[in-house]
């Protein structure tokens, strides 16, 4: 603060004990001095009055308010420390537990969208992609047996509903693999994907100004498929992360949940929106004779994907291990 500002500082202190003094003693201030101290208060330099209405440092801004998935800790709870082999092609398992504030494993969860907790791992570049669901022992730690594919550096989502709340969280944490790293990022917008001979093309936009939806579409041999059968209460599971940071979107089939044992397709519409414009990395599981594929995609907001020539082929492996 330079002196002028020290100056005007002490000046409005005086002034504020000067009005305390007046009214302790029951005096009525003339309102013309009442204008000319708010006179002043007014000519007060502007950059004063704009360090007051700056954030601060741990106020969030809208922007970081709208995105999920990228914090170890939410409403008192917390994703604990994760276990897992360290090295490519080490079998072994992935552990973790959710904790309150004071370390307390959380053991009650509500079931969201057919399991109590989705896993959800992949690596920094947006390959690797895997979503599986552990199993919960009565302490309250998750377990998946696990073996890496390839080393680097992997964020674990874990998405849930906690039964104390009621209320949908994702937290995650980032495990390192240690090996050599071929960094395989997404260079360009995929509206197509071709897994174990089947077809999946995504239309739509992705758009920051509101909710949109995307329409996932399967077919094999240039056919419709109509025996998608349900998966994880849908007919379709999509899951979508912001390229760069992988921050995790909010993403809902549409459509009333299909009855157990029933079939549909080829279609599968989703509510969407994108917090940010930019890059956006999907993948969508579905399950035809009874085997989960998962189908990889991207997007940019504001475009339309384009289906032009699917990836190459790919097909569901055993849980714990990814595409």
């Amino acid at each position: 603060m330079n002196a002028p500002q020290r100056l005007g500082a002490y000046g409005a202190g005086l002034v504020a004990l000067f009005v305390a003094a007046f009214v302790v003693a029951g005096v009525v201030v003339p309102p013309s001095v009442v204008a000319a101290w708010s006179s002043t208060a007014r000519d007060q330099p502007a950059h004063d009055q704009a360090a007051h209405d700056q954030p601060t440092r741990d106020q969030p801004t809208p922007a970081a308010t709208s995105v999920r998935g990228l914090a170890l800790e939410q409403d008192g709870l917390l994703l604990g420390p994760v276990s897992a082999p360290g090295e490519v092609d080490e079998a072994g398992t992935l552990s973790f537990s959710i904790t309150t504030a004071d370390g307390a494993a959380v053991t009650e969860f509500e079931t969201e969208h057919d399991k109590k907790l989705h896993l959800i791992v992949v690596r920094s570049d947006g390959s690797q992609f895997r979503h599986v669901h552990p199993t919960m022992s009565a302490d309250g730690v998750w377990s998946v047996p696990w073996t890496w594919d390839e080393a680097g550096s992997y964020r674990v989502f874990t998405d849930f509903v906690p039964g104390a709340t009621g209320e949908n969280l994702v937290l995650s944490r980032t495990v390192d693999v240690a090996g050599h790293v071929s960094p395989a990022p997404a260079t360009a917008v995929a509206g197509g994907d071709t897994v174990d001979g089947y077809t999946a093309t995504l239309t739509g936009e992705l758009s920051v100004s509101g909710e949109s939806m995307l329409t996932a579409t399967v077919t094999k041999d240039g056919e419709p498929v109509t025996t998608l059968e349900p998966y994880l209460g849908a007919s379709g599971h999509l899951v979508a992360l912001r390229d760069g940071d992988l921050a995790y979107l909010h993403v809902h089939p549409e459509g009333d949940e299909p009855a157990p044992g029933s079939t549909s397709g080829p279609d599968v519409e989703f509510m969407t929106e994108a917090p940010t414009p930019g890059r956006y990395l999907l993948y969508l599981d579905f399950k035809v004779d009874g085997k989960v594929r998962t189908a990889q995609f991207v997007l940019d907001t504001g475009e339309a994907p384009a289906a032009g020539e699917p990836a190459d082929e790919h097909g569901d492996e055993d849980p714990g291990h990814g595409h």
